[in-house]
């Protein structure tokens, strides 16, 4: 694969930064945002430059890292995983190309003061030579760059200083009068004048000493512009009477002419339509390299990464990108899409800052030369702030800003997904924070096991499978010198009298109680016998354990007939309602295992079926193994699993094993005690809990469903789901 020559340098990368940024921000933007917040819009440009230096920060730190074509994008997708990073390249492409083409219609009007001219066709002629210039090549392009910003910071300083003079503070007067909120609707709407001062790290592929040079021109430029923009604006406000320039299509050149006369007003003229093309220029630029990166990625069709042998550049992402901004500017009114677009383009800023911490704390290789100061800090104040001035873009923007994020996430289901398997650092580093909460709930697991344990019996199970029962109770409780309680619930028709019945079963209670209580000596453990006659079982079982301060429940958990299913079993109700723990049991003879399995579904083990599964295997000599799901997962995520399989290891005091469950239909060998925890009992059915067991072992299976407030809390348990 062709790479990008490195043949910018400094000079070209600060007048990249800076061409970027100077052109509708100075010329276009101030007559709007003096409708907004009146004198206060000096303050707006300073505020919006100051919310900007976080993004700037994090982009140079991952500039840094990754100097990759592509910028934005790039760091999205890394950080954050395909998807945010369809919707990143997509939207941010397409900004940068409404960006584009708001610069080159916006710079027109001020062509003709002189001229004229058709805005239309003008436009459009400025805009084919630019994209050819692009095709030619990039040193060009900065070169291109570079006289353009000197000549139009020239014509600048040249109307700062010479209008200073003539500044009136009365003009400053009633500075705040449309209060905060034109402030910050003012800073929002401004706040796109600054969005360029990250766009060369698009072209970092292409950047000489891209340690050094992409930190200091973005600062730099950074630094540079919101001292002109504050000190051009503050001049503009200080000439003009108030009101005088709000609205106009050429609020600079107005106030040039108060001061400088036909002189001055030619000057601006030239900076500005200097200033507009230089935005369109490194628009082209680096939303043509947007797509070039995606390809490169498998996010866009292959013949847009191609490198032109001639040229050296990628002309087919290019000519595409160029297609689009002719397109923009012969058909859509390009001033309401560019606000649209610049609401996407917060949303992507606030995204950088949160792709840096995903980079921190993800386990990726990431080794940036340029580091951000007052981490995380930065980053956290970075997100806030861009959701709050996302707020203030208006209804319009924000509907925008979405239709290009659902059709970004149309074209990942549709184009992305079925060919890349890659997930972000953010994920990764989700996933073992979550894999950390769950080996601290294990460490704390051998102060939750259970003392005493309910056998609940609902119906005639024969002696065998009795003992069965009180064999598995009670090796969860022998840790702790527990007991085990088997009762046995009778129920009977609402009509009979539960005295008579209780009567009744007398003499067949009697031999009950006997038989069990004989398996005590047997197992080394207290056993209580007695039984329970009711109207409703359910209710009867749950009563008595919540009575009798019983830590768990163990009952027997065998196919539904389908009337079941429809109209409701009693351990569904049971498992919902009990105040402890409950462990449903596919018995199938329980005597003295010795392979136990914790099969999970991929996410972390729960630590009740840990502690459940650790107990057996401690009380019988045995060993236990980890069953997780082999389904193809990325490289990353085997790793972090594997990792977190090896830490559980540790903190259990049996032999442990690690088995991944083939999906091409390999068997692993059969265990004697399979454990895993059962569906969330909030909101599935446990009646409707009829899971294959991968591979099926024809064991004794061990379904626990831990009690309400040991489970943890929701947003820990979609994080699970979401991530593993």
């Amino acid at each position: 694969m062709k790479e990008l020559e490195r043949d910018l340098g400094l000079p070209s990368v600060l007048a990249i930064s800076i061409g970027a940024m100077i052109g509708s921000g100075i010329f276009i933007l101030p007559a709007l945002a003096l409708e907004i917040a009146g004198p206060a819009v000096v303050l707006a440009y300073l505020l919006a430059g100051l919310l900007v230096v976080p993004a700037a920060l994090s982009k140079s730190e991952m500039a840094t890292a990754m100097p990759e074509a592509g910028g934005t994008y790039i760091y999205i997708e890394r950080g954050m995983g395909p998807l945010l990073g369809t919707i990143a390249g997509v939207g941010t492409w397409f900004s940068l190309s409404f960006k584009g083409a708001l610069a080159l219609v916006g710079g027109v009007p001020y062509l003709l003061l002189l001229f004229d001219l058709p805005l239309q066709p003008v436009a459009l002629g400025l805009a084919t030579i630019l994209i050819l210039v692009n095709v030619v090549g990039a040193k060009q392009t900065g070169r291109l760059q570079l006289a353009i910003v000197v000549v139009m910071l020239a014509a600048l300083g040249w109307f700062a200083a010479g209008s200073a003079p003539s500044v009136q503070s009365a003009n400053y007067a009633d500075f705040f009068a449309d209060g905060i909120g034109g402030l910050l609707a003012a800073t929002g709407l401004v706040f796109v004048s600054y969005a360029g001062v990250t766009k060369v790290a698009s072209v970092a592929e292409e950047v000489e000493n891209p340690g050094r040079n992409i930190p200091a021109g973005i600062l730099g430029s950074l630094a540079f512009t919101t001292i002109l923009y504050v000190a051009i604006v503050a001049v503009l406000v200080g000439i003009t009477d108030p009101g005088s320039v709000a609205g106009s299509l050429t609020p600079v050149a107005v106030a040039a002419e108060v001061t400088l006369g036909r002189a001055g007003v030619v000057a601006v003229i030239v900076a500005a339509i200097l200033a507009l093309v230089s935005t369109a220029n490194a628009g082209i630029l680096s939303s043509s390299r947007y797509p070039f990166a995606m390809s490169r990625d498998k996010l866009a069709p292959p013949s847009l990464s191609a490198v032109s042998d001639r040229f050296g550049t990628p002309v087919t992402s290019i000519t595409l990108t160029g297609a689009v901004l002719l397109a923009l500017i012969a058909f859509v009114p390009i001033l309401e899409i560019a606000k649209l677009a610049s609401a996407f383009q917060i949303m992507v800023f606030a995204l950088i800052n949160v792709a840096v911490v995903a980079f921190r704390e993800g386990n990726a290789e990431y080794d940036p030369v340029f580091t951000s100061p007052l981490y995380p800090w930065m980053q956290i104040f970075g997100a806030i702030t861009g959701v709050l001035l996302l707020t203030q873009m208006g209804t319009v923007a924000l509907a925008g800003a979405a239709v290009i994020t659902v059709g970004s996430v149309g074209w990942y289901l549709v184009y992305v997904r079925p060919r890349v398997r890659r997930e972000g650092v953010a994920t990764d580093a989700i996933r073992r924070q979550v894999g950390r909460n769950a080996l601290t709930d294990v460490e704390s697991g051998p102060d939750e096991q259970p003392h005493t344990v309910l056998v609940a019996l609902t119906k005639a199970v024969g002696a065998d499978r009795e003992r069965s029962l009180v064999a598995l109770a009670a090796d969860l409780v022998r840790p702790h010198d527990g007991r085990v309680v088997v009762v046995r619930f009778e129920e009977i028709p609402d009509q009979a009298p539960l005295t008579e019945s209780a009567t009744v079963q007398s003499e067949s209670d009697r031999s009950f109680e006997t038989r069990v209580e004989r398996l005590a000596p047997e197992f080394d453990v207290d056993v209580e016998a007695d039984e329970v006659v009711s109207h409703d079982t359910k209710h009867a079982i749950v009563n008595f354990a919540d009575g009798h301060g019983v830590d768990a429940i163990l009952a027997e958990h065998e196919p539904l007939r389908l009337r079941s299913r429809l109209l409701g079993d009693p351990v569904d109700w049971v498992v919902r309602h009990a105040p402890c723990d409950v462990l449903l049991v596919d018995n199938v003879g329980y005597d003295a295992p010795e392979r136990i399995v914790l099969s999970g579904d991929g996410s972390p083990y729960d630590s009740r079926a840990v502690s459940v599964a650790e107990a057996l295997a401690t009380a019988n000599g045995g060993y236990l193994s980890l069953w997780h799901p082999d389904g193809g997962d990325t490289d990353r995520h085997r790793q972090t699993m594997a990792d977190y399989q090896s830490a559980l290891s540790e903190l259990l005091a049996v032999p442990v094993r690690a088995e991944s469950v083939r999906t091409d239909g390999g068997r692993l060998a059969e265990p004697d005690v399979l454990v895993r925890v059962g569906p969330d009992h909030r909101r599935r059915a446990v009646l409707f809990d009829d899971r294959p067991v991968v591979p099926s072992p024809g064991c004794t299976t061990v379904t626990v469903y831990p009690s309400a407030i040991r489970r943890p809390p929701l947003v820990r348990r979609l994080l699970e789901r979401f991530v593993f």
